[in-house]
């Protein structure tokens, strides 16, 4: 292994994938899983196989209470998930499972621990086609905060440390993503998608992320091995 790379993992499937990709870029994957009060929790024990499946050197649990917030459908269990909700209406306006700032809050999270690290990159499975309206998603977005890291940190005013931000999967499909980690031999059975997982454990089927998922891998031409 060679440079050392923090890699937000969330335990879904494009983060899987991402993970996935800084592994065969030949990076040291220290893996970053945030517990931020999502109602999809079980979202975190697929991290845990997955950064264990990944052989990460490190994999680092943080609990940051975004439930202290609400404003999002995620965090605020009086705000619905929307449900079977076409393309087009997912493409319109930004959705209620919109979690205020919560990627300018994990990257400066996975910022904090890079700069301890020593680690110059920072890979996050943000996507910008299949990505539901989230504006925290876009690529000016990440392009910002690389030039804020170069402000906010010790090393980046030393000019000692250019940080980089990988978003390998950002002008990628739903299904072109699928592909991808087919390739490097992703186990999907790991991964998990859903918002709004039912009593019994298994997902809802209705909630955008579940029926990206189901076009992803319908377009793919592959059965969905959750």
């Amino acid at each position: 292994m060679g440079k050392k790379a923090v890699v937000l993992v969330s335990g879904g499937l494009d983060s899987t994938t991402c993970l996935a990709i800084a592994r065969r870029q030949g990076y040291e994957l220290y893996a970053l899983t945030l517990f931020y009060g999502q109602r999809h929790e079980v979202e975190l024990l697929a991290a845990r196989k997955v950064a264990k499946a990944y052989g990460a050197k490190e994999h680092l649990e943080l609990e940051v209470p975004l439930t202290s917030f609400g404003g999002s459908a995620l965090t605020d269990k009086k705000i619905k998930v929307p449900k079977q909700r076409s393309l087009k209406e997912m493409g319109e306006g930004i959705p209620p499972t919109y979690v205020p700032a919560r990627n300018t809050v994990f990257l400066s999270l996975a910022l904090a621990w890079a700069e301890v690290l020593g680690a110059g990159d920072i890979f996050i499975g943000v996507n910008a086609l299949d990505y539901s309206g989230y504006p925290d998603c876009r690529p000016e977005f990440i392009r910002a905060f690389e030039e804020l890291a170069k402000l906010a940190t010790k090393k980046g005013v030393e000019g000692a440390w250019k940080l980089k931000i990988h978003t390998p999967l950002a002008r990628m499909s739903k299904s072109q993503i699928i592909k991808t980690g087919l390739k490097l031999k992703v186990d999907y059975s790991l991964t998990w998608s859903c918002y709004d997982p039912l009593p019994n454990g298994r997902p809802c089927g209705r909630c955008d992320s579940c029926l990206l998922r189901a076009k992803g891998f319908r377009e793919a031409g592959i059965k969905d091995p959750r």
